[in-house]
């Protein structure tokens, strides 16, 4: 089969459904995302369907970043297809710039492919990338979740990340791109030795003569997602039975859960802490296992308490106590607000102070800390409305798409 052929095969059975009609490429200008492009408009011509919206992320980190994002527009152009910038000027200077460079990229394609309805968005990564990344994850002692790399499809609440090319070595995308002339951008940054991952770049050439080459990794990491899989059914199962939600909160079964292997103990806190926060990775393995013991605790952005046999896993108070924003929302990326619309309102948490103001908030059977991290409309300081403590005002408080059942969306990524 052709490398066109086996593309489109990959994609097609990556897709959330067969007639989609708008997806995203994230396009760079290097040769994988290039490779990307142009194949994916092949594909998309045969079949008609669906239509392709091109992306660059210009971070801004070096000067030719703009002129580069330009150069990647103008091969968009000529395909015929619709690309945009964008921006990031988040930068401070300071901590990992790969990693806080990798976050807002996916933030900031993220709410693009929402604001123009997209629901799935393809992105360049290889078998190298996917041999590097099982490399850096053993060199940290990672477990069956950090072996298993990257996944072919990742659900992020209504958006898919998608990566059709992780069977396709780095090597034959730019001989096809060559055999075709068809250009690509070399980022010097790939060269820098500073970085982990270039280091392990670096590391394949003699690990393949040991017999570790790229596709082994490549299938170590095959091997452990099928593993993750399992575990993951697991947890999902011990979570239907020990888990129940409310105001944003899970409540868990102290007594069920502790029943459980380790394993998917650990697990199914992960998944909770994650989905309480919003956080895009699980929590180090010792806090971890600390935080499943004791159930006491802070961590990842979540708080856990114990109330009559249950364990509390709800939002961290400190993490949204500065979140003001005005209604609908989305409040802390997951609380959407609807209601009369007034001038001068703004969504914060309900606190101590806004939750003593709601005389009848102990009819709804939640636990006050619950309460007090839930969203609240304010008006120059005076509550207007809590509509998860019993103050409706006419306003209403619901979990957006994506984050509004925790083993649905927990598990299923």
């Amino acid at each position: 089969m052709t490398l066109a052929g086996r593309f489109g095969k990959a994609l097609e059975a990556l897709l959330p459904a067969p007639d989609l009609p708008r997806l995203g490429l994230a396009v760079s200008g290097g040769g994988d995302s290039m490779a990307l492009m142009h194949l994916a408009a092949r594909w998309a011509r045969a079949r008609r369907r669906p239509d392709l919206f091109v992306v660059t992320v210009d971070h801004g980190l070096r000067p030719e970043s703009a002129a580069e994002a330009a150069q990647v527009a103008r091969a968009a152009a000529a395909l015929g297809l619709s690309h945009d910038t964008l921006r990031w000027e988040g930068w401070e200077g300071r901590g990992n710039l790969q990693d806080a460079a990798r976050r807002a990229r996916r933030r900031l394609i993220r709410e693009w492919a929402e604001a123009r309805g997209i629901e799935a968005v393809a992105t360049g990564h290889t078998l190298d990338d996917q041999a590097e990344t099982v490399l850096l994850r053993l060199a940290r002692g990672s477990g069956v979740d950090g072996l298993a790399a990257m996944a072919p499809v990742r659900r992020e609440a209504r958006l898919s990340w998608l990566r059709p090319l992780l069977d396709l070595r780095r090597e034959e995308l730019r001989d096809w791109l060559r055999a075709r002339n068809l250009g690509w951008i070399e980022d010097p940054s790939n060269e820098d030795m500073r970085f982990d991952r270039v280091r392990a770049r670096r590391m394949l050439s003699p690990l393949a003569e040991l017999g570790l080459t790229p596709e082994r990794l490549a299938a170590t990491a095959r091997h452990m997602q099928a593993a993750r899989e399992v575990l993951q059914q697991a947890a999902a199962a011990l979570a239907q039975e020990a888990v129940r939600e409310a105001a944003g909160a899970l409540f868990l079964d102290i007594a069920r859960f502790r029943a459980a292997p380790e394993e998917t103990r650990h697990r199914l806190l992960a998944a909770a802490l994650g989905w309480v926060s919003g956080a895009e990775y699980r929590p180090r393995h010792e806090p971890l296992a600390r935080l499943a013991e004791s159930l006491e605790g802070t961590l990842h952005g979540a708080r856990v308490v114990r109330r009559r046999g249950e364990a509390i896993v709800l939002r961290e108070a400190a993490a949204v106590a500065s979140c003001r924003i005005p209604p609908p929302g989305p409040w802390d990326g997951r609380w959407w607000l609807e209601g009369p619309a007034e001038e001068g309102l703004v969504i914060a948490a309900l606190g101590e102070r806004g939750l003593a103001a709601v005389e009848d908030w102990r009819a709804t059977g939640l636990p006050r800390e619950v309460l007090e991290v839930t969203p609240a409309v304010w008006r120059n300081g005076t509550l207007v409305a809590a509509p998860l403590a019993g103050l409706s005002a006419g306003w209403r408080a619901s979990l957006i798409d994506g984050r509004d059942s925790f083993v649905s969306d927990a598990f299923s990524r």
